[in-house]
């Protein structure tokens, strides 16, 4: 389906309601190096502009889209906005970059994209609301016959009536590509007429890295999905899927910037992973619980010229009731359950920073009077045959007075 001429995309969408509005406002904002980074239904929980890594420029961008959306504004305002924006923050390399012809597709893309989806997941809560559902389960696929390049498929979805819960709306439910304006709407059961959903099959389409994704055939990659359904995907499992794939600084910023969002969310996630963990045992488990701040990282590379490759901080689950753990109880200096639980509050806001000059490891400390708690991380551990990832390799409690006796022996030194 090819985009609508500038003029009348906004009409496509009509006026903007409440529910868009809050659907588009309630993501986060992710950054990016390319469009699919992040595929399917993460676009429910993240905001982001391919190749804007940097928060402020974010920050920008995200505005200029969310007037679009909550203020009506025009494609040719967005576009001053952008222009604005680029200028600004000195952005280059984004694709489009250099032509007029391609800056208006990409602002087009943003613009079009972010307005529909939106659009979507807003029209996906009011017809889930159950005293409309109650009336009218059933849903229409209703293709828009003002484009000038119609998708052959999407024409023939066209007056498909299915029930709201058919498994078929969850890769189908529009939009289904760049560009398209279908849409769904809810009717009665009368205008039921026994329709059965579409079996069109896959294709195979490769994203921006050159993997291999099975599409249902008529749906571009990465509209595979219903907008809105995953609202409730949590934010930190679409962070941690971001962070092991960053450059250390970069995802230490994101997780920086993003700590007032992600905070209590981590903390609860990981006290449900540490229930599980404690109750069920499965060798081999980790979970992220942190990063490695941004100012750690800087003092790394200034004073040790040494840098890991990402900036994630995992745990293994038998570091937590394994030998180690074991021994540690034994000599009285072991962690307690309530301990290991402050895991993400530690990592995330430690007392004291330091670092082991013998071991090369990083020491993050949560005083407690005369005895804290000390967590060691290891860069680029080998949890696994292919991955690599920073990891807590010992948690213990330990005396200020052996920590100031390390110290002063330059066995540590302080980093913050």
């Amino acid at each position: 389906m090819a985009a609508a001429t500038d003029p009348s995309i906004r009409g496509v969408f009509r006026q903007p309601f409440k529910e868009q509005v809050d659907f588009f406002r309630k993501k986060l904002n992710l950054p990016t190096e390319r469009y699919d980074d992040i595929r399917k239904s993460a676009h429910d929980r993240a905001f982001i502009v391919a190749g804007a890594a940097k928060a402020d420029l974010l920050d920008d961008l995200r505005d200029a889209t969310d007037k679009a959306i909550a203020s009506g504004e025009s494609i040719g305002k967005f576009r001053e906005r952008f222009r604005d924006i680029v200028r600004r923050h000195g952005w280059h390399g984004w694709t489009g970059e250099g032509s007029k012809k391609g800056e208006a597709w990409r602002t087009r893309v943003i613009y079009q994209t972010n307005l529909s989806t939106s659009y979507a997941a807003g029209r996906m809560q009011q017809l889930n609301d159950p005293d409309l559902a109650s009336r009218r389960p059933y849903w229409k696929y209703i293709h828009n016959d003002t484009v000038s390049h119609p998708r052959p498929l999407h024409v023939s979805w066209s007056g498909l009536v299915l029930r709201k819960d058919d498994p078929w709306w969850q890769a189908h439910f529009p939009p289904n590509g760049w560009g398209c304006r279908c849409r769904v709407t809810a009717v009665r059961p009368s205008e039921y007429k026994g329709d059965k959903a579409p079996d069109d099959g896959f294709v195979m389409k490769k994203d921006s890295q050159g993997n291999l994704h099975r599409v249902p055939k008529g749906i571009d990659l990465g509209f595979d999905y219903a907008p809105g359904a995953n609202r409730a995907t949590p934010y930190k499992d679409l962070i941690d899927r971001k962070l092991i794939r960053f450059p250390a600084q970069l995802g230490a910023d994101m997780w920086q910037s993003l700590k007032p969002s992600l905070s209590l969310e981590t903390s609860l996630q990981w006290a449900n992973t540490l229930d599980d963990w404690l109750t069920s045992k499965q060798a081999g488990r980790t979970a992220i619980v942190g990063a490695i701040g941004p100012d750690i990282l800087r003092w790394l590379a200034d004073e040790k010229q040494a840098l890991p490759q990402t900036a994630e901080v995992a745990v293994r689950e038998g570091l937590i009731r394994g030998q180690k753990q074991a021994r540690h109880l034994k000599a009285g200096d072991g962690l307690n359950e309530a301990e290991w639980r402050r895991l993400p509050s530690i990592i995330a806001e430690p007392d004291q920073v330091l670092w082991d000059v013998d071991k090369e490891n990083l020491i993050y400390i949560a005083n407690s009077d005369d005895v804290g708690i000390k967590l060691s991380v290891r860069f680029e551990f080998r949890s696994n045959k292919t991955n690599r990832t920073n990891m807590i390799v010992s948690g213990f409690r330990q005396s200020s007075k052996t920590l100031e006796e390390r110290l002063r022996g330059k066995l540590y030194e302080v980093v913050k």
